[in-house]
């Protein structure tokens, strides 16, 4: 190790340039451009004793501006330079003059080496670029954020704790057939508020993808906070995602199929290869199409084909397995029974009112949960596309326990308004209204684009959209899967609450 040390500190690269009229530099009289033409490395090195070997544990590089001194002129390997000369008893760069960018003039490009002993251990190498100096701002998210959930919090404890026992005492104290005739509100659509939505084969489909995702992000997260994931695999956190990804496909077919054989779906082997291969293979269609752009530019950076062969082998090979198996297990189970009977013949639903319109509900809906996240989601972005090294999982792991309350509370709020009414289709309304914050989060990664990245190739700029694409679609499968579980949860507990004749 010795050796290379003595090996790297000896030469020193001279390199000369001549500046000619077709290089873009254009001096003023006011203003004058200088080059850094020396570098200045700083190779740290940690003695071992129980190893008896030393290893270079990082590296630091100063750049200079130096206008070299050359007595005669440049004649190659046998020139010395007095402002940077490696045969000096103590080297010195003399920086005092700085090298300024003119037409016709010669610059000489320099570098030295020096090595420093360094207390960091080789185990610790990694704590120089993990040193986060922005947690001011992260903690400005969580704040933000909370107060987000607070506000929620508050309206819909007032909705439960007011609203909802002041109907709930004032429906069960009716008594006459002509008090029962003047309901008003949400109590007045209980017999259509189970009725099952249209497609909703469709509906059981991304609620069981949704929980997937629910259950991969959870485990990842947890493994993550723990210290299981190092930065310095940068693989690892993708392919611990996957694999829990694959395993949680148990959870998907257990839950599409327990809301299909409430809606009285009797074809589960049907909803079963549906859950199975709609995301995945949109997923897989979209990630192969973007690869074959990198192929087509050969690119060291496609996925080579044996590692699609093994994803593809994963799917088939144990997701799908596992969705199937979750599906029988769901399907044996006996159906959830709603708390209210429904009529068989649906009940007209009269005229809304504007800010009740299905879509303006929708997106006010997805705004509140993109808030709470997005100033996560600009270090997630810069981590992946400026090659940045994320490590603050604790961070994340508050930031999407609270994505969750948010995505659930604002989405049980729009519900009740909804219900009260009289409009008694919630089931993919509920799952849209919290599921709309995927288009913030892709509108935000256009901004992203335009406005902190350097990219001009359309290949380029395609990977970038389409990834961006597949992300945004898994974000509202996994956002509409909470806001619906949340509304679910809510209708069936309001409604077992009441007196039904």
């Amino acid at each position: 190790m010795h050796a290379i040390f003595n090996s790297l500190l000896e030469p020193f690269i001279y390199l000369s340039v001549q500046i000619n009229s077709r290089t873009h530099f254009f001096q003023t009289k006011d203003e004058k451009y200088f080059i850094h033409n020396h570098l200045s490395f700083t190779v740290k090195y940690h003695k071992d004793d129980n190893l008896e070997h030393s290893r270079i544990v990082g590296f630091e590089v100063n750049p200079h501006s130096v206008k070299h001194q050359v007595d005669d002129k440049w004649n190659g390997v046998d020139t010395r330079l007095s402002t940077c000369d490696p045969h000096a008893s103590k080297f010195v760069i003399n920086s005092d003059s700085p090298q300024e960018v003119e037409v016709g003039k010669e610059i000489i490009f320099t570098y030295d080496v020096r090595f420093e002993e360094s207390e960091i251990k080789w185990a610790s190498r990694w704590d120089t670029y993990l040193l986060m100096t922005d947690d001011q701002i992260h903690w400005f998210s969580i704040v933000n954020s909370l107060m987000i959930v607070l506000f929620l919090s508050g309206m819909v404890a007032m909705i439960m704790l007011r609203t909802l026992y002041r109907d709930i005492s004032r429906y069960n104290q009716l008594e006459t057939q002509e008090e029962a005739q003047e309901e008003t509100g949400w109590k007045l659509v209980h017999g259509d508020v189970f009725r099952p939505p249209t497609y909703s084969d469709l509906l059981c489909v991304y609620v069981g993808t949704g929980v997937q995702f629910f259950g991969m992000l959870v485990v990842t997260m947890i493994f993550a906070v723990l210290g299981f994931l190092s930065p310095s695999n940068r693989g690892g956190l993708m392919t611990a995602m996957l694999l829990v990804w694959v395993l949680m496909g148990l959870l998907a077919g257990y839950s599409s199929s327990r809301l299909y054989k409430m809606f009285k779906g009797s074809e589960w082997k049907k909803i079963t290869l549906q859950t199975a291969f709609l995301f995945p293979g949109v997923a897989f269609v979209i990630f192969f199409i973007l690869n074959a752009l990198i192929w087509g530019e050969k690119s060291s950076g496609a996925v080579p084909f044996t590692t699609m062969f093994a994803l593809v082998l994963l799917w088939f090979g144990i997701s799908v397995p596992l969705v199937f198996v979750g599906s029988y297990l769901g399907f044996k189970k006996p159906a959830m029974e709603p708390p209210v009977k429904t009529n068989k013949i649906p009940r007209q639903i009269p005229e809304q009112a504007w800010y009740m319109n299905p879509l303006f509900t929708i997106l006010i809906g997805g705004v509140l949960p993109f808030g709470a996240v997005f100033i996560e989601l600009f270090f997630i972005l810069t981590s992946i596309w400026l090659h940045q090294f994320y490590y603050i999982f604790g961070f994340l792991f508050l930031v999407f326990v609270i994505l969750i309350i948010t995505c659930a509370e604002i989405t049980i709020v729009l519900c009740y308004f909804q219900l009260c009414s009289e409009d008694y289709m919630w089931w993919w309304r509920s799952y849209l209204t919290s599921g709309s914050s995927a288009l913030y989060l892709f509108l935000y990664a256009g901004f992203y684009f335009f406005t902190k990245l350097q990219i001009t190739k359309l290949v380029s700029g395609i990977l970038y959209f389409g990834y961006m694409l597949l992300a945004s679609y898994a974000f509202f499968v996994l956002t509409g899967t909470i806001g619906f579980c949340a509304c679910f949860w809510f209708t069936r507990l309001i409604y077992s609450s009441v007196k039904i004749d």
